[in-house]
């Protein structure tokens, strides 16, 4: 996709402290409640009728300590679960934990039991241990919801099912429930709310509104309460309802497709993350997600980032539905927050998108056996762990049978092959895609390669309408990345999306199967005196991660548009050039879409957005 993907192989990333991973075996033997107890465990039993936590610094090296807390169950019968709370004064924290999960509201601090430590036989104990800091003492400590010295008895029943959710302020894409509450001797803390039998959010009220829906959908909710100590209660009553509309132009874009892609790597440096989509509104306005990028190896796919992928840890403020990772879940990263994503917006399709600008070396040989490569995706993408959040698969070849990083020579027919092989595979169920090039010129990439041929097992094309022109040419001259039509003065005829999507029906690709590309970023140059495109340059101007290109977000308040040229804007700063696309040339690219009979359009890449997803809005707005 883009150039300015950084070099992977690379890029620093931090990888958080797992020192408790190996206390955690340690603690298995350690900790384990005996045989004879667990067989008695089989069936549920009732709450220990007394139970105590203690705590203890077992060391302390200045600027941190270990600290360890002890839950004894001294009563005659099992405790299922526990949960410690306990406050630190200001200036004194956890920074890690193992054999238990914690979290903190401030200087308030909770421990809970994981699935394997939550039984514990009467006589019995278990501990967990953490790495702290400061030089504060844990106050008002509180096992299962009662005092840590067992003077008061933790409750037991759990809590009664809520009412029968009701349902209210039905539209095209949310719907309104509210339910009466449940009653426990304890106290109920929140409730989960599940949509057609899987829980889609945790709240503490008895209202939810669910958003993101998809027009003219059957639903079903139920709601399930939860105590102070986690107990689950029955599910409620459950009630079925009907979002309103159902025809295309009440979907995101009408009819029209609104992908976006997703970078693995925007975790790091960029630190942006798949709740963003959320809380910047654009998860209500896209129709799918492009997951960039795995890698293409020896002819096969493979992982390209495993810890961003499936292994990073989220905490709370980061994830999508406001619950934090465990050490010990089987799925965590990007993948496991695009799961919890498509349970708050069914509505949006995700497809692993393989190879790109950097990685597109492994193409070659996979055309040379594009079975083995097909089964190779088909494994990866449809691994157990991960099946239920992918519904396809992306190829970005740059370029087949054409020169990109490296030159390919794998001849015309090769990606219609691969094509043909990976539909195959993958089956009428789950899309295949490919982003391709733009290049309309004569003789260039897009007659290199079968592209009509290929399109017969596409679902479609995301036609890569940007990057056109650029600061390699240092000197220039200035001229928009992604011109919509042609122009005088353009530096290379066949550089724009209109000669493109030209050249590709008159080849006999659908129009509908052709996506038009959007760049949430800008191309620029420095050295410049000339506002009018076409001036001259003396290198590529300053750019937050890579010189010569700029987030749209940043642009749009460092450089704002001067000026527009072949429906993209262009800005002239001081001696910086810059062209990007606006919400308004956005507005004008989608309104020709749509009279080009397109099947929509696609941008490179959310994180360019602004916090309040303009760019995307301006993309599902010009689509309808």
């Amino acid at each position: 996709m883009s150039t300015d993907t950084p070099p992977r192989r690379s890029r620093f990333r931090w990888i958080p402290l797992r020192s408790g991973r190996s206390k955690v075996i340690a603690g298995l033997t350690a900790l384990a409640v005996p045989f004879a107890a667990m067989v008695g465990l089989a069936t549920p039993a009732a709450a220990a009728t007394s139970a105590t936590a203690t705590y203890t610094k077992k060391s302390d090296w200045g600027s941190g300590f270990e600290g360890q807390w002890t839950v004894k169950n001294t009563g005659t019968t099992a405790l299922s679960s526990w949960t410690i709370e306990w406050d630190y004064p200001a200036g004194t924290r956890v920074n890690s934990a193992w054999d238990a999960t914690v979290t903190n509201s401030g200087n308030s601090w909770t421990a809970k039991s994981l699935g394997w430590n939550g039984s514990i036989a009467p006589g019995a104990s278990v501990s967990f241990g953490f790495n702290g800091s400061g030089p504060g003492a844990p106050s008002g400590c509180k096992l299962n919801g009662a005092s840590c010295d067992g003077s008061t008895v933790p409750g037991d029943n759990p809590p009664s099912a809520p009412g029968t959710p009701t349902t209210s302020d039905v539209t095209n894409t949310s719907v309104k429930l509210s339910w009466s509450a449940a009653t426990d001797d304890k106290g109920v803390k929140n409730y989960d709310v599940l949509r057609n039998g899987a829980k889609i959010a945790t709240v503490t009220d008895t209202t939810y509104t669910n958003t993101g829906l998809t027009a003219g959908t059957d639903y079903t909710y139920a709601v399930q309460a939860r105590d102070t100590i986690d107990q689950l209660g029955p599910v409620s009553g459950s009630v079925s309802v009907r979002t309103t509309g159902g025809g295309g132009g009440e979907q995101p874009g009408g009819d029209k497709i609104n992908l976006g892609y997703f970078t693995n790597w925007g975790v790091y440096g960029r630190n942006y993350h798949v709740k963003n989509l959320v809380t910047s509104g654009s998860a209500a306005k896209i129709t799918h997600i492009n997951y960039a990028f795995g890698n293409v190896q020896n002819g096969k796919c493979t992982i390209g980032d495993s810890y961003a992928d499936y292994d990073k840890a989220y905490t709370a403020d980061q994830s999508v539905d406001g619950k934090a990772d465990t050490w010990d879940q089987p799925l965590r990263g990007n993948f496991n927050q695009l799961r919890k994503l498509k349970a708050q917006y069914p509505h949006i399709k995700i497809l692993w998108s393989f190879g790109g600008w950097t990685w597109s070396g492994g193409f070659p040989q996979a055309a040379q056996n594009p079975a083995a490569f097909a089964q190779s995706c088909y494994d990866l993408v449809e691994d157990p762990r991960w099946a239920d959040v992918f519904d396809g698969i992306d190829l970005d070849w740059e370029y087949p049978n054409a020169c990109g990083l490296t030159c390919d020579t794998s001849g015309p027919a090769a990606l219609k092959n691969l094509a043909s092989a990976v539909k195959t595979k993958f089956g009428a169920g789950n899309l295949v895609t490919a982003a391709i090039t733009a290049d309309g010129s004569a003789g260039g990439k897009i007659d290199a390669a079968d592209y009509a041929g290929a399109a017969q097992s596409f679902d479609w094309y995301n036609v890569m309408t940007y990057d056109f022109f650029g600061a390699w040419a240092a000197k220039g001259p200035t001229a928009p990345h992604s011109p919509l039509t042609p122009y005088t003065g353009i530096p290379q005829e066949g550089f724009t999306s209109a000669d493109a999507i030209a050249k590709l029906k008159a080849k006999g690709v659908p129009a509908k199967k052709l996506l038009l590309g959007i760049g949430f970023y800008g191309r620029g140059w420095t050295g410049v005196t000339q506002s009018a495109p076409g001036g001259t340059a003396t290198g590529a101007a300053p750019g937050t991660y890579e010189a010569g290109i700029e987030d749209y977000k940043v642009l749009k308040n460092t450089c704002p548009a001067t000026g527009t040229i072949a429906g993209t804007a262009y800005a002239h700063c001081g001696t910086n050039w810059w062209s990007y696309d606006t919400p308004a040339t956005i507005g004008s690219k989608m309104t020709w879409a749509k009279n080009q009979g397109l099947g929509g359009a696609f941008f490179w890449e959310f994180s360019g957005d602004t916090t309040n997803g303009e760019l995307v809005s301006a993309i599902n707005s010009g689509l309808k």
